[in-house]
Order: structure tokens, then C-alpha cells, then sequence
């Protein structure tokens, strides 16, 4: 496998891009030649027709126009690697989440990818395992989320909300669909865990909504963790009219644990890693990025389980 030493160096690249430990992985953002040099460095796979790269958090991988984005950037990445095929996106984490990022330069590579991927869902396999970072500690050790997701226009701000029993109506005109996330808790200390995602569905946002409905949203959600409330330390839900979109509130101690101020929060990344990716012929495996490294050890979590490390999530998935 191509790009360890890629993939080391984009690690370091990706910490001096922070303002240092006090920092824990702020983001700023960074102009084209620095984004490229990061995602130059940051190939953890290289066969045949397929590129992986580990994606920081914050890059859209579709931008609006004339807005820095990983598709906007991949004519200029392709020279700098000397391939000689145009590339385009297979599967890739949210703007926010960090994570692997799977390129193709073959059309028919890529929609056998994508088949591969439909049809493991549709087996009830799990092809993407996600860690994440949440604030608070499922009531479960393990389980499932199932719930209804729609966009919903609040204002000038559409926004993506849980739908718990949506009428026959809204699925058939596809307004609502049917979401499922598998969670496992890794790791829990100080009120704060570590989780391995399995999203079975695609929606955008899917992840963070659904860990707002366990009542743990995921550290740096600056988008919908203010709809988890709390009176005298017991946690609830809050209805999106009754919570609008804020900065993620921490309390005094998680914020000493993490060496932030209370201005310093705002820049602090959604803490939701894309980490492994199951193809036909085995799995694929991104680090944590060096914030999300920091934040566990900060907080005394344990560190995201890999094939490597002997305890993988899932192993490959048979093809069909």
C-alpha cells in the first residue's frame, strides 16, 4: 500500500495548520497551494485506477462556485501526483467530517464501487465505519438509531430534522426517509465517550442528528448540539424550532481538559472521522487526524481500533 509516509507528513502538516496544544486542533482556513499540500501528502492508498486520501475536516468536497473545494482541486492534485487520468469522487465524508476520501480515474471502477456499496447496504453490511468524540454517554453500550430525516426551512436556514413517525405520504413523495446508524461505545470517561459509527443509510448530516438523539452530539457540532439541553446535569432533547443553530456549549471542566478558552471553541472541528472503508478486495484505513488524536488523549479515551492494530470493526465484505 502507497502513501504512509504521505499520509505522516499530512498528519504533521495538518498540526502546525492548528495554533498548538492550547489550540486542540482549531481550524483556520487555508489558502489552495496549502490545501494541496496537505492532500499531496495525505494519500494512505494508491492501486490501479483507485486513490484514497484522508480528508481534513472543514474541506467541502463539492463547493459553490468559486468556493476552495476537494473537487475543485483534483485537476491541479492529479498533475502534482503524475496520474495520467482525470479523477473523480467515489465516496467521501461531509464538509466537516474528516476522513477517507475515495478517487477514481475509471468510470467503470467507479460504478462498480458504487453498486458494491449499494448492494452491501442492501444485505444489511456495513461498508463505512466512522469513530467520533461525543459529549455525553449513550444510555446503551450498543444499539441502533432508526429515525425519519428531512430538510426543513426555518427562515432563511434549511435544516435537516428527525422525523420519528413520518406518515406513508412523505416517504412515498421522498420527503422523509428512513435513517438506521449502528453505535458502539469504545470508550467513556469524564462524561465524554468515544464511538464506532455505522451509518446503513445516506443522509446528509445523518451522523450528527443521530447522536443528538442519544443525547450525546458529537464534540465540535456547532450545528445541532444545541438541541440536547440539560437540567441539573440530566440531559434532553430540545425541538429544532426551540433550539437554534450556536456555538457547541462545553462546560468549565471539559473545556480546562481540553486547554480551550470559551472564544476558542467556535474554531474547535467536528470530531466525526471517516476511518475505514470495506471494498471488494479488503479494507482501507485512515488515521485520526492529530486534533482528534489530541482530544482522546486529553481526555483519556482510547485510541480508534484499526485492522492493523488487530481488532478491526468489520473484515472485508464478500463481493457480489
Amino acid at each position: 500500500m502507497a502513501g504512509t509516509g504521505r499520509a505522516a507528513a499530512a498528519a504533521r502538516g495538518l498540526a502546525r495548520a492548528g495554533t498548538g496544544a492550547r489550540a486542540a486542533g482549531q481550524r483556520r482556513p487555508l489558502g489552495p497551494e496549502k490545501t494541496l499540500g496537505l492532500l499531496e501528502a495525505s494519500v494512505v492508498h494508491q492501486e490501479g485506477a483507485l486513490l484514497a486520501l484522508n480528508k481534513p475536516p472543514g474541506l467541502p468536497v463539492l463547493g459553490q462556485p468559486g468556493e476552495l473545494s476537494l473537487d475543485a482541486l483534483l485537476p491541479v492534485l492529479r498533475r502534482r501526483l503524475g496520474l495520467p487520468a482525470e479523477l473523480h469522487v467515489v465516496k467521501a465524508p461531509a464538509r466537516e467530517c474528516s476522513g477517507l476520501v475515495l478517487l477514481s480515474s475509471c468510470y467503470h471502477t467507479t460504478k462498480k464501487l458504487q453498486q458494491f456499496f449499494t448492494k452491501a447496504r442492501q444485505r444489511g453490511q456495513y461498508p463505512a465505519t466512522y469513530c467520533a468524540v461525543t459529549v455525553g454517554v449513550p444510555a446503551e453500550a450498543e444499539g441502533e438509531i432508526r429515525t425519519g430525516l428531512s430538510w426543513q426551512q426555518q427562515g432563511d436556514t434549511a435544516m435537516v430534522v428527525p422525523v420519528p413517525a413520518p406518515g406513508c405520504h412523505s416517504l412515498a413523495r421522498k420527503e422523509v426517509k428512513i435513517t438506521l446508524t449502528r453505535y458502539r461505545v469504545l470508550g467513556a470517561r469524564g462524561g465524554c465517550a468515544l464511538l464506532q459509527l455505522q451509518p446503513k443509510t445516506a443522509f446528509p448530516e445523518q451522523l450528527q442528528v443521530h447522536l443528538t438523539l442519544l443525547l450525546c452530539p458529537a464534540l465540535g457540532d456547532h450545528e445541532h448540539s444545541s438541541r440536547v439541553g440539560s437540567v441539573l446535569g440530566v440531559p434532553f432533547l430540545l425541538t429544532p424550532e426551540a433550539a437554534p443553530t450556536r456555538t457547541q456549549v462545553l462546560d468549565e471542566e471539559l473545556l480546562s481538559q481540553l486547554g480551550l478558552s470559551l472564544q476558542q471553541i467556535r474554531h474547535l472541528p467536528l470530531h466525526i472521522h471517516l476511518q475505514e472503508l470495506v471494498l471488494p478486495k479488503g479494507p482501507l484505513y485512515a488515521p485520526p487526524p492529530p486534533h482528534f488524536l489530541r482530544t482522546l488523549r486529553c481526555l483519556g479515551l482510547p485510541e480508534c481500533p484499526t485492522a492493523a492494530g488487530g481488532s478491526p470493526p468489520h473484515s472485508a465484505l464478500p463481493a457480489h
